[in-house]
């Protein structure tokens, strides 16, 4: 009868190990999945967040310039709202005499409306230029010249866009530096600074897109660094704008 009883323990003893085993290892899996939740959900939030904040910016850019045809899709490869919003602002207080623009698109449409008396905006791509200047035409748009330069092998070791085609350019009151493309090197953008540093006015604005990425970021502190009379901001945009300007 005890070897009955002590077996019977044995076994119950063995079934409250196992189940707490398997209370233990469901406690795992449910914080697990209640944490993925919580992660998911903010994620969400966050999407929805950064949608109301473009949404907002590109009311108010309407509202501002009253365009009398559409605009191509924002955000993505393009420019975001909040940058677009930023360059109207900023050409509607400054009034830049030559805004030199690298990379074209919308926001050759908006620094043109939004007050900068010439536009020059450098294209790589002869597509994108082409669809620039068509989206100028259609808005009736006047005082922009896009420019085609092929990227070429440049002193610092990278491609970027033919220096020839910038060779005439001076006294730049507004520079937007959104090119060439620099997602897959991070250095693309950076013969700006050795290029166009000495091309600007002394009341020149820099503004630069996609300071969120590293090389952009340091591209921006070199610009700050190299005008010791200007002041570096980094705007909280969807891609991180960074504002150089005159203190």
């Amino acid at each position: 009868m005890r070897f009955l009883e002590l077996g019977l323990l044995i076994i119950a003893a063995t079934a409250a190990i196992y189940c707490a085993k398997l209370l233990r290892a469901l406690h795992q899996r449910v914080t697990k999945v209640n944490s993925q939740n919580q992660e998911s959900f903010k994620e969400v939030r966050e999407q929805i967040w950064h949608s109301y904040r473009q949404s907002e910016a590109l009311q108010q850019l309407f509202t501002l310039l009253k365009f009398n045809a559409a605009i191509p899709p924002t955000r993505s490869w393009a420019a975001s709202p909040d940058l677009l919003l930023t360059i109207a602002e900023l050409a509607r207080t400054h009034k830049p005499r030559l805004v030199v623009e690298l990379g074209s698109g919308v926001s050759t449409l908006i620094v043109a409306k939004a007050g900068g008396r010439k536009v020059i905006s450098i294209d790589n791509s002869d597509e994108f230029a082409g669809k620039t200047r068509d989206l100028l035409k259609e808005h009736k748009v006047r005082g922009v010249e896009v420019r085609v330069a092929a990227l070429k092998p440049h002193k610092s070791g990278v491609d970027w866009y033919d220096t020839t085609k910038l060779s005439s350019l001076a006294k730049i009151d507004m520079l937007i530096i959104d090119g060439p493309p620099g997602s897959k090197n991070p250095d693309a953008r950076k013969p700006a600074l050795t290029e166009l540093i000495k091309k600007l006015s002394p009341k020149a604005i820099v503004i630069i897109d996609d300071v969120k990425r590293t090389g952009e970021r340091d591209l921006a502190e070199a610009f700050a660094k190299a005008l010791p009379n200007h002041s570096l901001t980094i705007l909280d945009h969807e891609k991180g704008t960074a504002v150089i300007a005159p203190r």
